[in-house]
């Protein structure tokens, strides 16, 4: 009898510690829960008084001391992400470095100008990159054509600088030979290729220019992503005296420098204090005859090197005292919709066909752009064309481009 009681107490007193233990574990794990809880609402509170409530829902919830397989391999394959903005011009380092214009030419085209017996009538200068391949092909097989055209001889060169990024263009070097040699149309110098080193493209193709291709009696200079009515240009430079000064664009006339830092053309007033650019050409396409081509080169190298080329040789048209033409052909912003039909569709051969240049166009544009005007005969009336400025009818009526 006194066996089975100090057995039953044993079996009791077991079962009580046991019971104890798990009260007290599970009261532990309440308290660490409404301890987590307090924080984390004592944390919601204090960022709804700071006004950082967003950036608190957007914080990732941590998972402890666990983690995905998956996560280490999103993190080692995530492309970093390119920053917001661009970082600001050097200024300085451009002030330093921008007496120094002589620089190497890494391919050259000697003998463009000497290939034919007859001396080219026309010499088409494109800017280019070495990354827009497509671009250049695109102008080769469309308005950039060379050989006999309009009955006079074309020839053309491509201009570039070396890439800014080389290890992004894999085999960079090797690829523009390669196109030099298929082509015979690539202009390369050892500078670096950015907006603001255009001006040493400019003065570096003018000295080639003076010196392999000094016989061509006119140049059209532009950039890869417009298009040209090239037998337009020709038609309006048989007209013209090639011993003669000439410099026919879209003019503009005075723009002031801009000196917001926020835009890629600011110029601080330490760099140019005028309150007034003189007047320039719009440089997505210019013309010019081949005895300004040899007195720019020459003035080009006496003015101070101005980091926005277009307005850079407007400064060397003012130093041989030459006033650049305007011509409503040269539409290098674009042709304008009229304010009179806002939904009309500009992209259209019927208003190209009468222009010289447009600018800002696709490669895959100016290809059917091109192929549209040297088609089949283009159904455009006479009251299509648009040698003269729009007149609109009155409001409610079919709108239509109208000449006098």
């Amino acid at each position: 009898m006194r066996v089975r009681i100090k057995g039953d107490v044993l079996c009791t007193l077991l079962l009580v510690i046991v019971l104890c233990t798990l009260l007290y574990s599970l009261m532990r794990s309440t308290n660490n829960q409404d301890t987590a809880y307090y924080k984390k609402s004592k944390e919601s509170k204090s960022l709804v008084k700071t006004g950082n409530v967003k950036s608190y829902l957007e914080k990732p919830k941590s998972m402890g001391k666990t983690k995905l397989l998956s996560d280490d391999y999103k993190s080692s394959n995530e492309e970093p992400k390119a920053p917001t903005t661009q970082p600001p011009f050097d200024f300085q380092l451009y002030l330093r470095s921008k007496d120094y214009r002589n620089f190497s030419l890494m391919i050259n085209q000697p003998n463009k100008c000497k290939r034919s017996t007859t001396d080219p009538f026309l010499l088409i200068a494109v800017k280019s990159i070495v990354e827009e391949f497509d671009r250049r092909e695109s102008v080769r097989k469309t308005w950039g054509r060379e050989g006999m055209i309009s009955g006079v001889r074309v020839q053309r060169v491509f201009l570039l600088g070396t890439p800014k990024n080389k290890t992004a263009v894999s085999m960079w070097e090797s690829l523009m030979h390669q196109e030099s040699h298929y082509y015979k149309d690539i202009l390369l110098w050892d500078f670096i290729d950015t907006f603001f080193n255009l001006t040493l493209k400019e003065i570096h193709f003018l000295r080639w220019a003076e010196e392999f291709c000094a016989n061509a009696q006119f140049i059209f200079k532009g950039d890869a992503d417009v298009f040209v009515n090239v037998e337009n240009l020709i038609n309006y430079l048989q007209n013209q005296n090639a011993s003669e000064d000439l410099f026919v664009g879209d003019i503009i006339n005075q723009a002031r420098p801009i000196r917001s830092k926020k835009s890629k053309y600011y110029i601080p007033e330490t760099m140019y204090g005028l309150g007034l650019y003189p007047p320039y050409a719009g440089g997505g396409g210019f013309l010019m005859s081949g005895i300004t081509m040899k007195k720019l080169s020459q003035a080009c190298q006496e003015v101070e090197l101005f980091p926005i080329d277009d307005v850079f040789l407007g400064m060397c048209l003012q130093r041989i005292n030459l006033k650049p033409v305007m011509h409503v052909g040269f539409k290098t912003f674009g042709i304008t919709k009229p304010s009179a039909a806002p939904h009309m569709e500009t992209f259209n051969p019927c208003f190209y066909r009468d222009l010289m240049v447009v600018h800002s166009l696709k490669p895959a544009e100016i290809w059917l752009m091109w192929n549209l005007l040297h088609g089949q005969q283009l159904p455009c009336s006479q009251k299509q064309r648009i040698k003269k400025p729009f007149h609109w009818k009155k409001a409610k009526q079919r709108v239509k481009a109208v000449t006098n």
